[in-house]
């Protein structure tokens, strides 16, 4: 059995998660291929390839525009097999905000015309160090909006990984 997993990151957790996701699936006995849609240069082969994973977070309400071209144009290729598209966001992290992290993966949908088999919602983390002044502000009162965190707290994780191996486990099969 064979697995493509096509991801796009911008701060590293949605790159943690693919390989999260490769060492679930290698651990199942299956092949794997890894793809970064953003260091695409050549077509994506899906031949032998019987489950696809799409991993990519949301910055500014959308998911990276390169991973949105890679999904329209391999639409048909992906409608062929079972798909599981995980949805990377901090919105995810607090249960009164995932309606709005399930808003940004609808409109990617909408978008693109992708229908996985399975969507998962999962919490992404926050990496401060990398934030200038502006990014730091939007982060506390636009994303996180009064959640128990500051960023001066440092790095957090969110990412519940027991739910993603079940949801990855379930969706294997």
């Amino acid at each position: 059995m064979s697995v493509l997993i096509v991801f796009e990151t911008v701060e590293g957790q949605t790159r943690k998660i693919a390989k999260h996701a490769e060492d679930a699936c290698r651990k199942s006995g299956r092949d794997v291929k890894v793809v970064d849609a953003a260091e695409l240069s050549q077509a994506v082969s899906f031949a032998g390839v019987e489950h696809v994973i799409l991993a990519a977070p949301v910055h500014e309400r959308r998911h990276p525009k390169n991973f949105e071209a890679f999904i329209a144009v391999h639409l048909d290729a992906l409608d062929a097999c079972p798909t599981m598209m995980i949805s990377v966001s901090l919105k995810a992290a607090f249960p009164e905000c995932r309606d709005e992290a399930l808003d940004f993966l609808i409109e990617m949908e909408m978008r693109t015309g992708l229908n996985p088999n399975v969507e998962a919602l999962v919490a992404g983390a926050i990496r401060p160090s990398g934030y200038d002044y502006y990014a730091a502000n939007i982060m506390q009162n636009v994303v996180l909006q009064g959640q128990p965190y500051s960023p001066e707290d440092g790095e957090r994780e969110f990412t519940d990984w027991a739910a993603l191996d079940a949801t990855l486990s379930a969706f294997l099969g």
